[in-house]
């Protein structure tokens, strides 16, 4: 009995030995003040680590009903119909990006700046609801960042964009809040009050 257990450990001490991290953990190696609704950006393009994996996988729950039939039923949200498409303009370079933000902030416009990567889980929640949300505020243009486009590093480092998903929203072409996570309350909270129209502008006071 003795000698069985020393063959696991030495089996045990060989495998762990030989092992390589698996191509997920470098996202989730949050510190503890990190949240667990968001991931922090890896060391080098998380595209590059999975190209050189053979256990990475597509999708693993599309084939789900529950998922397939998925609509936007939340506490927070009066729609029951299906997600609709994200209505995001993307910015592919460094250039596109200065010349948008000097555009917003030089015409005082309200928008939102969605940092995110293809790679990254919450992403996949965030990006959604905040189209959901986004579609209540048509005024609002949101603009849509992956951050492992190349050349973005100088932006990133200058916004301090340390994890995804990071949320800018401007209002009168200022950073007026921000979003780290898919705290999708705080999203709408944010929006309601940053971009909401009054109700004496649309005309329907008084009627």
């Amino acid at each position: 009995m003795a000698r069985n257990a020393i063959l696991r450990s030495q089996v045990l001490r060989r495998a762990l030995g030989n092992n390589k991290l698996s191509p997920v953990l470098p996202c989730y190696l949050c510190s503890n003040n990190s949240s667990p609704f968001e991931t922090l950006i890896p060391s080098k393009p998380f595209s590059s680590i999975l190209s050189n994996s053979t256990t990475a996988t597509r999708n693993p729950f599309s084939k789900l009903p529950f998922l397939q039939s998925r609509s936007c039923t939340f506490d927070y949200f009066d729609s029951e119909e299906p997600c609709p498409t994200e209505k995001f303009v993307p910015i592919k370079s460094e250039d596109e990006f200065n010349s948008t933000l000097s555009k917003v902030q030089d015409e005082s416009l309200p928008a939102i700046f969605y940092f995110t990567a293809v790679w990254c889980g919450p992403c996949k929640w965030a990006g959604p609801m905040l189209g959901v949300l986004a579609n209540k505020y048509p005024h609002v243009t949101t603009y849509k960042i992956d951050i492992d486009q190349e050349g973005l590093g100088s932006v990133l480092s200058k916004l301090n964009i340390a994890s995804v998903p990071t949320i800018h929203f401007f209002s009168n072409g200022k950073k007026a809040a921000e979003v780290i996570g898919s705290n999708v309350m705080r999203m709408k909270n944010t929006m309601e009050e940053l971009y909401k129209i009054e109700d004496s502008e649309e005309g329907t006071v008084g009627k």
